[in-house]
């Protein structure tokens, strides 16, 4: 069984301060895609942020200090590992890192946010397009994937409370959801936790405005994405809410893989 965890820290130090990383030791994961990083990897070179029996990569924002940044930490020690997928505009925002493992690649992402004004709106579109002929490519390969991260799109309205007074608002526009019916049908990639759980009322982020934690009037927009032939092979999925370290939740899934 192999058990990947994916978390939108919202700043790593901040998720340090609230206990993270006490709680990762205990988890018995075999990887942890981390994104929102909000440091340099100069700022990360505490003990903490490189814990015993890991193999700890980080890619950050080059362009702007205390932005964005994902980081993938691996039991294994990856015969590779890529910074980046290609894109002039988005790799330097650390936005894509890519343990290699044999035939298994593992990705943690971190999609942009429209939420700020049209400016970051038609940036995320943008990603998209490119993402999104990435994603392509690496269904050619021969290869399967697990993508990992803070996708920033609510697919259905099953996956948001409040679905109805967002329906034209940034991570649940029809071109979103578009974009994501297009990724779970005809590029063939698997919404893994959706695979074994089917239930309502399961998100990873809250707005921090109100009781919105509190009252469960969230959003589902971390996502553990495989590749086709993974198709089947998650066997567990659990959003863990019991103590919080960010604004999202740490999303935890189960595999019976080949690989």
């Amino acid at each position: 069984m192999t058990r990947v965890i994916t978390l939108n820290a919202n700043g790593i130090r901040s998720a340090s301060s609230k206990g993270f990383f006490d709680w990762l030791r205990a988890q018995k994961a075999d990887f942890v895609c981390i994104q929102e990083l909000k440091a340099q990897v100069g700022q990360l070179s505490d003990a903490v942020f490189h814990p015993p029996a890991w193999h700890c990569h980080y890619h950050d924002a080059r362009n702007k200090k205390g932005y964005s940044g994902v980081a993938l930490y691996s039991r294994r020690r990856p015969d590779d590992v890529i910074e980046g997928f290609g894109s002039d505009e988005f790799d330097r925002e650390g936005r894509y890192i890519e343990a290699r493992l044999g035939a298994l690649s593992v990705v943690s992402l971190y999609a942009p946010s429209g939420s700020s004004g049209d400016e970051r709106q038609q940036a995320k579109f943008r990603f998209l397009d490119e993402f999104g002929r990435h994603l392509v490519k690496l269904k050619r390969r021969r290869r399967d994937y697990i993508i990992c991260g803070d996708w920033n799109i609510a697919h259905k309205k099953i996956d948001l409370k409040n679905w109805r007074g967002n329906l034209k608002n940034s991570g649940f526009l029809p071109e979103e959801r578009a974009w994501m019916e297009r990724l779970f049908g005809p590029l063939g990639y698997n919404d893994a936790f959706r695979e074994v759980c089917a239930e309502p009322d399961q998100y990873t982020w809250w707005s921090n405005r109100g009781r919105a934690r509190e009252n469960n009037v969230g959003w589902r927009i971390d996502y553990q994405v495989t590749s086709p032939r993974l198709r089947g092979a998650a066997v567990r999925a659990a959003i863990y809410t019991k103590r919080r370290f960010s604004d999202h939740a740490p999303l935890t899934l189960d595999y019976d893989l080949d690989t």
